[in-house]
């Protein structure tokens, strides 16, 4: 991922956005996954409240039936026998319609998996089959065998659809649901016995096959007890096993043992259907008690568990949703801290680069005293990073500040040591000029006069060098004049100045005065552009001055035959002349366009320099 170009702001606002997001992706997941678990806990809890509990009562319906049907079957001539199968076959009606009410219930459908949505409408459809048993027993053509496999086909589906009801998360309370049933399953493998036993007593005979099932019967019941007390607690399966050792199951299991060491019975013999009568029915209802409050116990050992997954989910969801808020809150307020530091900290930048330093130099350079203090005032920052960098940019502002300071000092003790050789070579000059006056004036040789001359020449033009040096240094010139003087004289004062005087021609110019101030200066100028002519021309060739009045004042122009200037270089002399730049020590190559800027500059003259 690229950054590059971006402002800070962004970059903060990403960096804090990430954490942001994987924050709230894990709240969500956290929030989802807990409250997943509520919501199937809800869901399953309605489940066994809706579905659970009515298919339980319709298996007890079911093997009352049951046994009543073998019964009957028995010994349909009985007088009881058909009024009691039909209250029973009643009672499993009753039930049956609840379970197929809370079937049809699309809340319920939605909260069960669909293998359990399936096993249900299978127990359903098993059902709708009972009407056609029922008219099969009645006209007796059906026998005991084929129609206990049938009432077994009924309950097997129930116990498999509740055995797959995953009704809690915690694995203990899980094991704990599948082992109740497992143990009601128990119950009805006795419950099978009794209804099989009872049937044949009262036919009055148990063939060996009916036998062999009793047998399987009962040690499917010990196996299933076996392996699902295990998963109980303690205290459930040391009362369930007392029970079954306890006087009270005794005669059921001497009993079961006599019928099953007797062989096949075809007579009447030990054990009779009123002895099964007495030691049967009442075990089962016994177990059936038993069973109803061991879903009791469970209950209120499973509703602290399930107060505690809902408590958790909410404990989750609304510690994540505060954490997230506060997160949310820290992160904005410390990249607004950060964003407010960094643009307090460019804003400073700015000003320091752009404004303060700048306008410090300008008025450095306009001469102007600078107070270090004032103008690099200590701006405070924190003890942070970014303290540090303002702290950084505070000595930076400073040392800037007092190395212009000491810059323009160093510039203004150069320029008056400029000054001060140069008035003192102006003196010394302006006395030499005196006497070489009065010995020229005093001599009478030609030859000597015209050394005189040209000694004479020579010093005027030592002394426009050392002008030069002040005008550079920003002072006046020592020469002034108070009255106007004719533009002619001035030129010819200027031809005066240069070495090469004879190759220059001045034109005759209009009549024009100079005022007195400005002639020193304009005297300077013009002899220093008529020195360049003559230095970057042929020697044998002329240098023409001439002028005239234009709209605006007067032009002078002074044409030379020099081998002219590169394009760049003519510019950057062009530029030099008109926007009048700080003299730098190190540029000593055309210290004559320095003096004629500064000079023009003073006297308001625009000087530019053109092709020939």
């Amino acid at each position: 991922m690229r950054f590059r170009g971006k402002s800070i702001r962004r970059k903060i606002v990403a960096l804090l956005l990430v954490p942001l997001a994987s924050l709230t992706g894990l709240w969500v997941f956290a929030t989802y996954v807990t409250g997943r678990e509520a919501g199937e806990l809800m869901g399953a809890s309605a489940i066994v409240e809706e579905v659970g509990h009515p298919l339980e009562d319709t298996i007890r319906a079911v093997q009352g039936e049951r046994r009543q049907t073998l019964v009957f079957l028995a010994d349909p001539r009985a007088s009881d026998a058909l009024p009691l199968l039909r209250r029973r076959r009643a009672v499993t009606d009753r039930v049956v319609a609840d379970v197929r009410q809370s079937a049809k219930s699309k809340d319920i459908r939605d909260k069960l998996s669909p293998e359990s949505e399936a096993q249900l409408d299978a127990i359903l459809g098993e059902i709708d089959g009972l009407d056609a048993l029922r008219g099969s027993v009645e006209r007796r053509t059906i026998d005991r065998t084929r129609t206990l496999a049938f009432y077994n086909g009924l309950v097997d589906p129930c116990y498999r659809f509740l055995n797959g009801l995953h009704t809690m998360e915690n694995v203990s309370m899980d094991k704990q649901v599948r082992a109740l049933v497992g143990v009601s399953r128990a119950r009805e493998m006795l419950s099978r016995e009794d209804a099989l036993i009872a049937s044949g007593l009262i036919a009055g005979r148990l063939g060996a096959p009916e036998l062999r099932a009793v047998s399987d019967l009962a040690a499917s019941r010990k196996l299933l007890y076996e392996v699902n007390l295990e998963l109980l607690p303690a205290s459930e399966r040391t009362r369930m096993e007392q029970y079954w050792d306890s006087p009270d199951t005794e005669p059921l299991r001497t009993t079961e043992q006599k019928l099953i060491a007797a062989g096949p019975i075809t007579e009447p013999g030990a054990v009779d259907s009123a002895r099964w009568e007495e030691v049967a029915p009442p075990v089962l209802e016994r177990l059936a008690n038993d069973g109803t409050e061991m879903s009791v116990r469970f209950q209120d050992r499973a509703e602290p568990a399930g107060y505690r997954v809902l408590i958790r989910a909410g404990v989750a969801g609304v510690l994540g949703f505060v954490a997230l808020l506060v997160s949310v809150f820290v992160s904005v307020r410390v990249g607004r801290e950060l964003v407010r530091d960094l643009s307090r900290l460019r804003k400073d930048a700015h000003e320091v680069s752009g404004v303060r330093l700048p306008s410090v130099m300008r008025r450095l350079a306009a001469g102007e005293q600078v107070d270090v203090e004032t103008e690099a005032p200590h701006l405070s920052y924190e003890r942070d990073e970014i303290g540090q960098v303002g702290q950084a940019l505070n000595t930076l502002q400073r040392a800037a500040v007092e190395a212009a300071v000491k810059q323009a000092d160093m510039r203004r003790g150069v320029s008056e040591v400029f000054v001060n050789l140069a008035r003192r070579n102006q003196v010394l000059l302006h006395r030499q000029l005196t006497l070489l006056d009065t010995m020229e004036r005093r001599t009478e040789n030609g030859d000597e006069l015209a050394d005189l001359f040209r000694l004479d020449h020579l010093t005027t033009r030592m002394r426009r060098h050392a002008e030069g040096l002040v005008i550079l240094s920003g002072a006046a010139p020592s020469r002034q004049w108070r009255k106007p003087i004719q533009l002619m004289d001035v030129v010819r004062a200027a031809v005066a100045e240069v070495e090469d005087y004879e190759r220059i021609e001045v034109r005759r110019l209009p009549r024009i005065g100079v005022g007195g101030p400005a002639v020193a200066d304009l005297t300077h100028l013009i002899a220093e552009l008529l020195e360049n002519a003559t230095v970057f021309s042929p020697p044998h060739t002329a240098v023409q001055v001439h002028g005239e009045r234009v709209a605006n004042g007067f032009t002078l122009e002074i044409h030379d035959r020099g081998l002219g200037m590169a394009p760049e270089i003519l510019l950057d002399a062009n530029l030099r002349l008109a926007e009048t730049p700080d003299f730098e020590l190190s540029d000593t190559d055309r210290l004559g366009l320095f003096v004629v800027s500064r000079l023009a500059q003073r006297q308001n003259v625009r000087v530019s320099l053109q092709t020939s």
